[in-house]
């Protein structure tokens, strides 16, 4: 049996020499072992996770407000009053599916990030669908969670398009195990999702710097919009970010974890979403599987507090920049 990987053809054994896991390892090995289920809706509810960061000191862009009835979608008006950027995401969403980004606001009409106007009517038919489960795991009913824009830090304006790029570390026992930026492109809709054509960047976890990049599946050195090389690529605050992203092990109790963190101009690092059942593509970005990094965190002790557990993992994750060599180049196998 073989596989598609990264546009090359490759075994199963190769697979395996690479470390990299799959669905059902992730999920039986995992998930299903470190990730109780009574604790997936501190994640699984944007609403509550945000609630619960607060409680923990762990920064969270600021809640304008929050719309549960269609009788409170008329409420918006006021709501939205004084604010020149804002979004809007369902609660229960997933893969960055009903999010709607205003920038600012002219004179009555809201202008998202590419420059579309809408309307007041448009931003509460908006609100009402994702009331209406539209946007929710499973078309449940949902709530309209109303947050600040966040005002991403300009030393990364040149590495994305028309939207705010994005840090996922993926955490194990409280452990930073792999981490990569997803950086939003003209064909990525301005969403930092790899599948929608996102560009994602492999990051050090020693020292937040690029590795590789990548982009349906294919080579990335530079960015496809900007034109911006990617080998420069270092994230601000990259210790304090770690240590965030640690410490949300503590705060939902979850063994295994996704944390998404974006960096604000004017607050750093700010938890933007969990996810208790994060993808697999961050080993494409990467290039390397998360098995040999998973094996060696499971044999450490637990209780260890979370500066401790962020140097063992810059210490044994340390990665070199592959970020060399001529634009449009395909990736080897994974």
């Amino acid at each position: 049996m073989w596989h598609w990987t990264m546009r090359t053809w490759t075994s199963p054994a190769k697979l395996r020499a690479k470390g990299i896991i799959g669905m059902n390892r992730r999920n039986i090995r995992y998930i299903g072992r470190y990730n109780k289920r009574r604790l997936y809706p501190l994640v699984d509810d944007k609403l509550k996770t945000k609630l619960l960061a607060q409680q923990y000191g762990i920064t969270t862009p600021a809640l304008i407000g929050t719309v549960a009835t269609q009788f409170g979608v008329k409420q918006l008006r006021e709501m939205l009053s004084g604010h020149d950027g804002f979004v809007i995401k369902p609660a229960k969403g997933s893969g960055g599916k009903g999010i709607l980004v205003i920038e600012h606001v002219e004179e009555g009409v809201f202008v998202k990030p590419s420059g579309a106007r809408l309307t007041l009517q448009d931003v509460e038919r908006h609100a009402s669908n994702i009331l209406s489960g539209l946007y929710s795991l499973g078309g449940s009913p949902d709530v309209a969670v109303v947050e600040a824009l966040i005002n991403f830090d300009e030393r990364l304006a040149e590495y994305t398009y028309e939207g705010v790029p994005d840090i996922r570390v993926i955490i194990f026992l409280g452990y930073p195990v792999m981490a990569m930026m997803r950086l939003s492109t003209a064909a990525s809709d301005g969403k930092a999702n790899l599948h929608q054509g996102a560009v994602g960047v492999g990051l050090d976890i020693a020292t937040g710097t690029a590795i590789r990049g990548v982009q349906f599946d294919r080579t990335r050195l530079d960015h496809p919009d900007t034109g911006h090389e990617l080998a420069s690529l270092h994230i601000p605050d990259w210790q304090t970010l770690l240590l965030l992203a640690a410490g949300c092990y503590e705060m939902t109790g979850l063994g295994y974890l996704g944390t998404d963190v974006v960096l604000d101009r004017d607050h750093g690092p700010m938890l933007l979403e969990l996810n208790a059942r994060p993808g697999l593509a961050i080993q494409m970005a990467n290039g390397e599987g998360l098995r040999r990094r998973l094996d060696l965190i499971e044999q450490q002790p637990r209780g260890v507090p979370p500066e401790e557990r962020v140097a063992f993992a810059q210490h044994h994750f340390a990665r070199r920049s592959e970020l060399e060599g001529s634009p449009g180049s395909t990736a080897e196998a994974c």
